[in-house]
């Protein structure tokens, strides 16, 4: 056999004589070494890949090519697999060679529906002329931020702007204030005080065993409060059923535009949701929990850092038990497959199903998913029973929802109501119409749902109720317009936002959504071509966002004809 440096194929060395390196782009000492003090003693395990992105943008502002290099080495992955992650995710800035590192300060401007009914459109215009070509500051659009309650809402650095102006933003700037603000909430001690904890700890202690807890969930009629609503206690049954090791994921990336509750309860309450997390992950005997949430909420991110840290030192879970991980701007990720593999560190693309996430979901284990409200009513039924649910009834519907309602209201917020409430029922609790506004169409659960013209105004808005209208209650995000706005700006502005935050997997999604929109901004829209699109889509996306996208469409077809 021949020596090895004399084989077809090796490198050999010498001038003229083959490659000195491998081929591609070389590591940088320097940048690897800026890496590594990032890591620091951080395990290099590729599910932190996106944590690993997060250290780098917080730290330069932007991922350049030679610090995404070196993290490739340090992590022994590929270039590719580090860039086509990085370059997934809105919130992660990839500067090539020869590019120009983005500005230090981002002034990322919501411009989802309800923001844009309170002027988001004009507020951008300006913000963009008076920023956009300098050097210290530069202004992006942004998809809905979870604070639709106070529009219209800006992000400067990590500092959110409610009621937004040009004038706030300057005075922010000038005081340098770009970082998040922590509000008041109950921490462990307070919670503590109260008997908080009292059911985690007799359920570990044996007072009740898990099919009983599941039982009680069932009683009390808790369904999935992320939009899909499968019986909660279901869920465990199936999980359960799967050999060990099991793992938790909890769902808190609440991007489905006018949607702010689960924020609302972490603001407030975060800790009965940890108990109702802790007791789920209980009565699977999940080995580790995965709290995925969403970027754009980095109080609520610095609210779960101290309160979990708390409860280690409670002893109450052991180190690492809750991993927190953190999103980085991807609306998909809020489809549960995707949402496991961003936690696995990957981009946010929809599995195939079956096997179902119960069955192989984060590793290939068998994982519970759950939403943050659905796991905050956990905690309130351990506590107080199903009858906090179930003892509720109106209009022949049972239970509670938590309505986040915006738009064209007095007093827009989280509103806690029956869940048999009409959107008159809505409203009303919302302070009434703002003056000199009617009411003339309403969407009832998110983009995903279209919109319902005002005639429609005695529909209990709940799980099972809207399905013979076309529609359905999906994440409870209720969004008023009234005879001041257009339905067909409405219906444009949600497939704009489907178009923007399709993952691109599939085709029928990722096209459809951008001829959607081309074709519905024509003054005339060609119905038959559009209702064909729509069935395309929703037969042939592999995801809920493609399947329910076109909704806004056959509901503007339906209802608000005269306009199109």
């Amino acid at each position: 056999m021949a020596p090895l440096d004399q084989r077809e194929g090796v490198w050999k060395s010498g001038r003229g004589k083959g490659r000195r390196t491998p081929k591609g782009r070389q590591y940088e000492d320097g940048a690897l070494d800026e890496v590594r003090a990032l890591l620091g003693d951080r395990a290099r395990r590729r599910d932190h890949l996106i944590e690993f992105l997060h250290l780098i943008q917080d730290r330069y502002r932007h991922l350049s090519a030679a610090h995404l290099r070196a993290l490739a080495e340090e992590m022994r992955l590929s270039q590719a697999e580090v860039y086509e992650v990085a370059t997934f995710y809105a919130h992660f800035d990839v500067v090539k060679e020869g590019e120009e590192a983005p500005p230090a300060l981002t002034i990322r401007v919501c411009d989802s529906l309800s923001c844009e009914l309170a002027g988001a459109q004009a507020l951008m215009a300006k913000l963009s002329e008076q920023y956009n070509g300098g050097r210290e500051v530069r202004v992006l659009r942004a998809p809905c931020m979870g604070r639709c309650d106070t529009a219209p809402v800006l992000e400067l650095g990590h500092n959110h702007i409610d009621h937004a102006t040009p004038e706030k933003v300057a005075e922010a700037i000038a005081a340098g204030d770009t970082h998040a603000h922590v509000p008041g909430y109950q921490d462990y001690a307070a919670y503590a005080a109260t008997g908080g904890y009292g059911a985690l700890k007799a359920l570990r202690g044996g007072a009740r065993s898990p099919d009983e807890v599941q039982d009680e969930l069932l009683a009390s009629g808790l369904r999935g409060l992320g939009g899909a609503g499968f019986p909660s206690g279901k869920k465990w049954s199936f999980v359960r059923a799967e050999p060990g090791p099991r793992l938790m994921a909890v769902n808190g990336d609440e991007g489905e535009p006018g949607t702010f509750k689960d924020r609302h309860y972490l603001e407030r309450t975060p800790h009965l949701f940890l108990e109702g997390m802790l007791i789920a992950a209980w009565a699977v005997e999940a080995q580790t929990v995965f709290l995925y949430m969403r970027d754009e909420y980095p109080a609520v991110l610095e609210i779960l850092r101290r309160e979990l840290a708390r409860l280690e030192e409670a002893g109450l879970i052991a180190p690492g038990f809750v991993e927190l991980r953190r999103g980085a701007g991807a609306y998909i990720c809020g489809e549960e497959s995707a949402m496991i593999e961003s936690i696995e560190g990957k981009r946010g693309i929809p599995r195939h199903r079956p096997p179902f996430v119960a069955q192989k979901g984060i590793f290939g284990r068998p994982t519970l998913v759950h939403n943050v409200e659905t796991l905050w009513w956990i905690g309130r039924i351990a506590h107080d029973g199903p009858e906090v649910l179930s003892a509720t009834e109106k209009n022949g519907r049972k239970g509670l929802r938590s309505y986040s309602v915006s738009g064209r209201v007095r007093e827009p917020g989280v509103k806690l109501l029956p869940a048999g409430s009409t959107i008159r029922d809505v409203i009303a609790a919302s302070g009434g119409m703002a003056e000199g506004h009617e009411l003339m169409a309403y969407q009832p659960g998110g983009p995903s749902s279209g919109l319902l013209p005002a005639t429609m105004d005695d529909i209990p808005l709940d799980f099972d109720t809207l399905q013979p209208h076309g529609t359905f209650i999906g994440s409870a995000a209720v969004v008023v317009l009234s005879q001041a706005d257009r339905a067909r700006d409405a219906a444009l502005n949600m497939l704009r936002f489907f178009e923007s935050e399709s993952c691109g997997q599939c085709t029928p999604c990722r096209v459809g959504c951008e001829k959607a929109v081309k074709l519905m901004q024509a003054e005339r829209w060609d119905h038959e071509l559009l209702l064909d699109l729509a069935k395309v889509m929703e037969d042939a996306s592999i995801c809920g966002l493609g399947q329910a996208a076109p909704n806004p469409i056959r509901l503007m077809l339906r209802h608000f004809a005269d306009e199109i």
